[in-house]
């Protein structure tokens, strides 16, 4: 979220989705033919554990420790409550924050390049990672920025190679003769979406029908805790659609966002990208595999700003088509009806999907000319409702979305890109994508791991 030699292939293939990324390959990244091994062969021994645990204790306490610094920085948490309570009751400066981030990333790679260990090289690299992502949101928080770009790779471990905007005037002159007739494109667009919106009284229960498909789906592949479960409830006044907050014991509460009307296309979405596979399982299995299975105490904390959300927002935007290759069909006859929506008779509502999809990646080109003082918030606005075709009150929720997350928008294109390139490379059959989809979210992954 794709080798070099692949970089212009995927370029290609993503153009409209996402842009593409550099990352580099780091020297524990290790190969494999078919993606379902990405252990590679344990080495000799581990360095010190006590030493590597210590590691991930110190770097648990940093991260609470920012937390109580800026609020929202700690997307989850279910390790010892008392650790928690002593971080926020006396947390150390930001600038004594950061000096500790440089001095645990030093001893992280330091670890890192003494092991023999190959799954111990992938958790120190993911500790380095996730220790260099606090450091530059700790020096952010105290005033210095960085281009939209260098902040990105700083935090989610990918330099985004964006598209200018003028990429985008095809599939937009495309959708436009899908849509003909009078008013501007935004209107039609909006006028066309409108006719598909799920009536508030019946949200929940289609809603619910979503996630339970996406459960069924994704359980036929994926193992689930005993116990697991998620409270939905709907929302008002966020910046964005749906929000996953994990709770641990396998247990998630899921937000979704009701300042606009929703549409029908939502609901999938939404199931899958919130629930499953997406956020709900990918922490369940961090948590079952990593935390309780090995210990490692560091997954317990998920700063939101650092590599592992390119690696959730990808995986969970890629599990859509994963568990629904044959969306229509859900959405023809289970969905719509559920919603009183009458059944499209015609494929036009699919291949309006797929256009919007197709210009999604402006918003990333828009957020980095805002963020990088390259035009105005009026300006920002305009553009989203020209290239993303919003109305005005929708472009102006995008933007708050920049404003408030600033680089984070890369996660999601990108990062479905690179991991879709990841879980289908070879063109794999549908239980070799699944198997490698499990491994992805169950193992300490950064964006390098899905480089081949």
């Amino acid at each position: 979220m794709i080798r070099p030699a692949m970089l212009s292939i995927l370029c290609s293939s993503a153009l409209w989705i996402s842009g593409c990324a550099n990352t580099p390959v780091p020297s524990a990244s290790v190969s494999n033919n078919d993606g379902a091994n990405m252990t590679g062969t344990a080495a000799a021994s581990s360095v010190n554990a006590q030493a590597v645990n210590q590691l991930a204790a110190d770097f648990v306490r940093l991260s609470l420790e920012a937390g109580a610094h800026e609020a929202g920085y700690i997307d989850a948490y279910y390790g010892d409550p008392a650790l928690r309570q002593a971080a926020e009751a006396a947390p150390r400066s930001k600038a004594e924050l950061t000096q500790a981030a440089i001095h645990l990333r030093r001893t992280a790679q330091q670890l890192q390049q003494q092991s023999r260990d190959s799954m111990e090289q992938r958790r120190l690299a993911a500790l380095s990672a996730q220790i260099y992502a606090a450091e530059t949101r700790l020096r952010m928080m105290q005033g210095e920025t960085f281009r939209f770009a260098d902040e990105a790779e700083r935090l989610f471990g990918v330099r985004p190679i964006l598209h200018p905007l003028s990429d985008y005037e095809a599939p937009l002159a495309a959708l436009d003769k899908m849509l003909a007739g009078g008013g501007p494109l935004p209107q039609r667009v909006e006028e066309f979406s409108a006719r598909f919106t799920i009536a508030k009284d019946r949200l929940q229960s289609v809603f619910d029908k979503a996630i339970a498909l996406c459960r069924a789906k994704s359980m036929a592949h994926i193992a689930m805790p005993d116990g697991e479960s998620f409270l939905l409830n709907f929302v008002t006044d966020k910046s964005w659609s749906g929000y996953n907050y994990y709770q641990g014991n396998f247990h998630s509460k899921i937000e979704v966002n009701t300042d606009f009307p929703i549409r029908l296309p939502r609901a999938i979405d939404l199931g899958c990208h919130e629930g499953y596979p997406g956020h709900h399982l990918l922490n369940m299995k961090l948590e079952e595999k990593l935390v309780r299975g090995q210990g490692w105490q560091e997954f317990s904390v998920y700063p939101l700003y650092s590599p592992l959300s390119l690696i959730a927002e990808g995986s969970a935007n890629y599990g859509i088509d994963l568990a629904f290759p044959a969306k229509q069909q859900v959405e023809r006859d289970v969905l719509m009806p559920l919603a009183g929506l009458p059944p499209a008779h015609d494929d036009l509502y699919w291949r309006v999907q797929d256009a919007m999809t197709a210009i999604s990646g402006a918003r990333l080109t828009i957020a980095q000319l805002y963020l990088d003082g390259e035009i105005d918030r009026a300006t920002a606005v305009a553009l989203s409702q020209k290239y993303l075709l919003l109305t005005p009150q929708r472009a102006d929720q995008s933007i708050r979305f920049t404003e408030q997350y600033r680089s984070y928008v890369i996660n999601y294109g990108l990062g479905e890109a690179m991991v879709r390139a990841f879980v289908e490379a070879d063109g794999a059959d549908e239980k070799t994508r699944w198997h490698r989809m499990e491994k992805l979210i169950s193992e300490p992954t950064l964006p390098s791991d899905l480089l081949r």
